[in-house]
């Protein structure tokens, strides 16, 4: 009997971690599509000027967001740097968006977010396992279009630049006051042990290969990291 219920369990538990695993690839895969999708239109694109520029990239699909009376929103994703050198991809990082809002709001709504590290103080500020957006690091909303430029002042001060889209619709978004943290229960299931963002970041890990879709998505689109 106890064999039996011992076996039960060891069954059970492979059954969940199959289904987080699966999840999580096909969060990768949301991902990816994100990113495709996001830069296939010219016209709604992230500026190409400020990726080749960005340290890294942040892809959070299908955040949600509810409210009824106090708002809240939650999205897990992925995070990118570059390389040393600033050619190719790190492997990446999991990662937590969470935020809130007070006011009067009925309805929910699943949101795709991007956001773009300009800056070496923005990225080692994305390896900490906590931060505040606006608060420990600056962000403001980034330009749509492909080749459109990011000349005012808010957004060449700006640590990170932040893009939304909802519906079809794109657009750069705030998201102050939306805390970011490390998703370490994803990072384990995806390189078998517990990491932090930065040690895989900056140790070369190998790509798991759910990932390495969304990483030669990345080199597709911005091979390497301009001045």
């Amino acid at each position: 009997m106890l064999r039996s219920l011992t076996l039960s369990g060891l069954l059970a538990l492979a059954a969940i971690f199959c289904v987080a695993q699966s999840d999580d690839e096909k969060r990768l895969e949301a991902a990816t599509a994100v990113l495709h999708e996001t830069m296939a239109i010219s016209d709604q694109a992230v500026p190409q000027e400020l990726l080749d520029k960005g340290e890294c990239v942040v892809v959070i699909p299908g955040m949600k967001k509810g409210a009824f009376i106090v708002g809240a929103q939650y999205g897990r994703g992925f995070l990118s740097c570059r390389k040393a050198g600033g050619a190719g991809w790190s492997a990446p990082g999991a990662v937590r968006l969470e935020g809130g809002s007070i006011g009067f709001q009925i309805g929910g709504q699943e949101t795709d977010i991007i956001l773009l590290v300009m800056s070496k103080r923005g990225a080692d500020r994305m390896m900490t396992s906590k931060f505040t957006l606006g608060g420990d690091v600056s962000v403001a909303a980034g330009p749509v279009g492909r080749t459109s430029t990011a000349e005012t002042d808010a957004m060449m001060r700006a640590e990170i630049l932040s893009w939304s889209r909802s519906r079809g619709v794109f657009a750069g978004v705030s998201l102050k006051g939306s805390t970011m943290r490390e998703d370490g229960d994803v990072n384990k299931r995806m390189y078998g042990k517990e990491y932090k963002n930065k040690q895989i970041v900056d140790s070369g890990l190998a790509v798991p290969k759910g990932a390495q879709p969304m990483l030669a998505a990345l080199t597709k689109y911005s091979p390497r990291r301009s001045n």
